[in-house]
């Protein structure tokens, strides 16, 4: 892992989130992925670039390792990557209480302006306080 500024959230795994084979679906790691992003970055952004920019995902891959069950304590501990143009690419690890890893994901967010909602180029510095 590369800890650029990582980022964890812990949750538990809601009876909601278990399919019929009896454990974490798989579209809720997505979920999961998408809420330690989204911590992430109300966490660590300026009241301003918060108000001036979005984020869109236009990519996910995810590994899944090993099933996850009703009432477990899970970590998704976040970083961000590359980040080029409009483009960032976020790592999530999600950990069982453990510390095992059971699945990793990389997702290519694209920053968008606010007012416009057309893709804006990432300054460097906006990306200062996530790496």
């Amino acid at each position: 892992m590369n800890e650029n500024k990582a980022y964890t959230i812990r949750m538990v795994v809601a009876e909601s989130d278990i399919d019929a084979m009896g454990h974490v679906n798989n579209v809720v790691y997505l979920r999961y992925v998408q809420e330690a992003a989204a911590a992430h970055w109300q966490a660590v952004a300026t009241e301003a670039a918060k108000a001036a920019m979005l984020w869109v995902v236009l990519r996910h891959e995810i590994d899944y390792l090993a099933p996850a069950f009703a009432g477990e304590v899970l970590y998704a501990t976040t970083w961000v990557g590359e980040t080029t143009g409009v483009k960032s690419v976020r790592f999530v690890e999600i950990a069982n209480a453990t510390g095992k890893t059971i699945a990793k994901a990389r997702t290519v967010w694209c920053m968008l302006d606010a007012a416009t909602l057309k893709p804006k180029r990432i300054e460097p510095e906006m990306m200062e306080p996530f790496m």
